[in-house]
């Protein structure tokens, strides 16, 4: 069983959540169109875990492909309950080409820190992406769960740990640190029921 983020158009994004739930060999999914905010998405992100890829589900139903798949092989998460409705961020990133191991683990550990100092964050997971089930641009997948839209784009994209640790590795101007590309995929939505949950 594999986890997965599919972007969709916003088009019929609640039918993605309906065919992942109805389709053979599908433990559970939902999709949902992003809100005001994000940025770098296509209007709508589907989080489905199965055997079969995104597009074969899709396809099974009479839907389009996703217009970008990327299959999750996680480093580590945690799950935090959380009862009724809540936003779920994706961070989609990719590492430059020919970046040291090391520093590829100095910027997970400092994504993997930001829970503890962060108290808005409730589930999170950071993966890397399997590419020999997806082929991608992408290599990581950073996501997150909060009871409100205010607790990431407050206390998250505010907080002191965000801009001293964790921006550093996004900021091309720094040569020792600097290895994540400009290009992102920022996207957050509603989700009635947890995503990251335990495994």
């Amino acid at each position: 069983m594999t986890r997965w983020v599919a972007l969709l158009p916003d088009d019929h994004a609640e039918a993605y959540g309906k065919a992942a739930i109805a389709g053979p060999g599908v433990l559970g999914g939902s999709a949902a169109s992003d809100l005001p905010g994000s940025f770098g998405g296509t209007g709508a992100t589907w989080d489905v875990a199965a055997d079969r890829t995104p597009a074969d589900i899709a396809a099974e139903a009479g839907l389009p492909e996703p217009l970008d798949t990327v299959a999750l092989a996680q480093v580590r998460g945690r799950y935090v309950p959380l009862r009724g409705p809540r936003v779920k961020r994706t961070l989609l990133l990719a590492v430059r080409p020919g970046t040291s191991s090391t520093l590829v683990e100095r910027l997970e550990a400092d994504l993997m820190a930001m829970p503890a100092h962060i108290s808005t964050i409730r589930s999170w997971s950071l993966s890397r992406v399997d590419q020999t089930l997806s082929a991608s641009h992408w290599t990581h997948v950073w996501e997150q769960e909060y009871a409100d839209v205010q607790g990431l784009t407050g206390e998250y994209l505010g907080h002191p740990f965000h801009w001293t640790c964790v921006d550093r590795w996004f900021d091309g101007e720094i040569p020792t640190a600097g290895i994540v590309e400009p290009r992102l995929v920022h996207v957050f939505r509603w989700s009635r029921e947890p995503i990251l949950a335990s495994p």
